[in-house]
């Protein structure tokens, strides 16, 4: 079952790069969707895809690269969408 989450990473999680790192990741695991910077210093996104993928996602953000570090990653349900075909960095 496809399934969606939106989640916010907190900590020093800029400048890091987590996008690109987020966007490997998610992209290596056949997830849709998106990530960016926020204007308050957190990283957040959207990720689309089966259970399985999610939690390894949801896994690797707990950690993000070698220079960040990650103090809190909030994540809820939402609905999925239609015609994504990838997973970008806005």
């Amino acid at each position: 079952m496809i399934k969606r989450i939106k989640y916010t990473v907190h900590g020093d999680v800029q400048g890091v790069n987590f996008r690109s790192f987020t966007q490997s990741k998610a992209s290596s695991y056949g997830l849709t969707g998106w990530v960016k910077n926020t204007s308050s210093g957190q990283v957040e996104g959207e990720a689309q895809g089966d259970d399985e993928a999610i939690q390894k996602l949801l896994k690797v953000l707990e950690s993000g690269p070698p220079a960040a570090t990650v103090s809190e990653v909030e994540k809820s349900e939402v609905e999925p969408k239609e015609g994504e075909s990838s997973f970008d960095t806005k």
